[in-house]
């Protein structure tokens, strides 16, 4: 009887001597090892391998990286920096994993907290100011 598959297993890869430009959306994880520039979307997980590269604007669930990454990273659940991998631009995510050696240059942002809309409430004794 064959073993059941696991979620974390890989649903694409990209190789090495890969070059890609344009737009990627997939469900599962997908592992990047090649040249990729353009956007990444996804609710699941994006492995940048030692040898990835990209110049991208990414939305996952989880980032992980293991190579190069130059853009926006937006992930809702966490973002890993590995040790010899970069990040050079913005990182919003309220998890973050950085690793001795690993480099993140740029901007984090780890409130959680979109566009913050704040009603005052009134009641006959007092009124709101504001």
């Amino acid at each position: 009887m064959a073993a059941k598959k696991d979620e974390g297993q890989l649903k694409a890869y990209m190789g090495e001597d890969a070059v890609f430009n344009g737009s990627l959306t997939f469900e599962g994880t997908v592992r990047i090892d090649g040249r990729f520039e353009g956007q990444v979307v996804t609710k699941d997980t994006l492995i940048v391998g030692e040898s990835g590269q990209l110049l991208a604007d990414i939305s996952a669930g989880t980032v992980v990286c293991k190579g190069k990454v130059q853009g926006t990273i937006v992930a809702s659940e966490k973002v890993e920096v590995h040790s010899k991998s970069q990040i050079v631009g913005t990182v919003k995510t309220p998890a973050l994993y950085v690793e001795v050696g690993g480099v993140l240059d740029g901007q984090c942002d780890m409130s959680g907290q979109e566009t913050k809309i704040v009603k005052l409430v009134t009641n006959k004794e007092n009124e709101a100011v504001g």
